[in-house]
């Protein structure tokens, strides 16, 4: 089913009140994996690869690993 199939008409309109009393629900699961990116790097890490979140954990480790070899040498 598409999008312009789907019946909206019996859910009201979301107001201004609504979200002036929403709260951001994240299970204990991911809030512990949170990380906030500024927009910038992460409009760059999405326009690099459909698999960013991959490409950012890859990039994560190699600094790790950069910064453990140094401390070794």
């Amino acid at each position: 089913m598409s999008d312009e199939d789907i019946d909206y008409s019996d859910i009201p309109p979301l107001t201004d009140e609504f979200f002036e009393k929403a709260v951001l629900r994240v299970p204990a699961t991911q809030a512990k994996n949170l990380v906030q990116l500024d927009p910038d790097v992460m409009a760059w890490f999405q326009s690099q690869d459909e698999e960013y979140r991959m490409l950012i954990n890859s990039v994560l480790r190699h600094h790790i690993e950069q910064d453990s070899n140094q401390k070794t040498a």
